[in-house]
């Protein structure tokens, strides 16, 4: 029993290390705030010196694992937090809520982003054959995991190769690889099996992207159900599941999303970026945009300037 204690001390150890060495690590690759994409065209760094208010965003497939500093999402109402001792998976497209709850100009929030590739996930798992974990049903597309030492440390070889811009075409394929095969081997990993080998997830992810291709036109759920080969319950049931929101809600958050791009990036006056994205009533538009940001458009788009920031 004495030497079981020893050893957990030892790993506790070891993975406090290798934090503070991640942590000082990203810090110097991402000396200011924002987004820093890196030599690796999958691996973005993130660094934010000041906590937020909820922020809508939209996340796209990808592994986030802070490196300091804690943060929490909101999908559809659900909260998820996750920090330094916990990694978040997103499978699919997510309009979601963000706020930085834990960040200082002298500790500030310190995060990875690595594109998540199903594609190359489903191989792995071929590989895998019967060591694979067994799949789950109906989980969210979004989920928290804890993080371990082999995945730290995979992390860890991924953020030192940066260091190294010759090795990082070879090499750094091969770290991303097995970093999907610890997240594979974690607690969570059948809700990662399901998205990137159920039939049904499939069928979710082309009706995603079938929305996100036509989302400014009227939505007829019995067309969408036809171009995924689902019928339409079907699809309400496991569209909910995956993304904890109906087509026609996640269509609406589309369109909100990027009716405000249009206005904060472009200047597109707010009546016209309201009838791009398929709003025929400016009422409408105003009284569902101001639902989701919290303000009418002209008001939130003024903050946004005038803060110079837009999630």
């Amino acid at each position: 029993m004495f030497d079981s204690h020893l050893q957990r001390i030892h790993e506790h150890n070891a993975i406090a290390e290798r934090q503070q060495d991640l942590s000082m690590r990203v810090a110097r690759l991402a000396p200011v705030d924002g987004t820093h994409q890196s030599a690796f065209p999958s691996l973005a760094l993130i660094r934010a010196s000041v906590p937020t208010v909820c922020m809508p965003t939209v996340y796209e497939p990808c592994l986030a694992i802070v490196v300091q500093g804690r943060k929490r999402v909101l999908l559809n109402g659900e909260v998820f937090h996750y920090d330094a001792l916990n990694y978040l998976v997103v499978s699919v497209t997510l309009p979601v809520l963000g706020q930085l709850v834990d960040a200082s100009v002298e500790r500030p929030y310190l995060c990875l982003r690595l594109h998540l590739d199903l594609e190359e996930i489903a191989r792995l798992l071929l590989e895998l054959g019967n060591r694979q974990p067994p799949r789950a049903s109906a989980d969210r597309g979004l989920f928290i995991a804890s993080m371990d030492e082999h995945l730290l440390d995979a992390v860890l070889r991924m953020v030192k190769l940066l260091d190294a811009p010759d090795d990082i075409a070879v090499l750094a394929p091969v770290v991303q690889r097995e970093i999907y095969y610890r997240v594979l081997r974690g607690e969570l990993a059948h809700s990662l099996v399901d998205l990137a080998q159920g039939d049904g997830n499939h069928r979710i992810v082309r009706a995603i992207e079938w929305l996100k291709e036509r989302y400014a036109a009227p939505l007829r759920i019995e067309e969408l159900a036809d171009a995924v080969h689902m019928s339409q319950s079907a699809l309400h049931h496991r569209f909910k599941a995956v993304t904890a929101m109906s087509p026609l809600q996640y269509q609406k958050q589309l369109r909100l999303h990027e009716a405000r791009r249009l206005m904060f990036a472009d200047g597109i006056e707010c009546s016209t970026a309201g009838h791009r994205v398929g709003y025929e009533s400016p009422s409408q538009f105003s009284r569902e945009y101001r639902r989701l940001f919290g303000a009418p458009p002209r008001a939130e788009i003024a903050r946004l300037r005038e803060t110079g920031v837009a999630e």
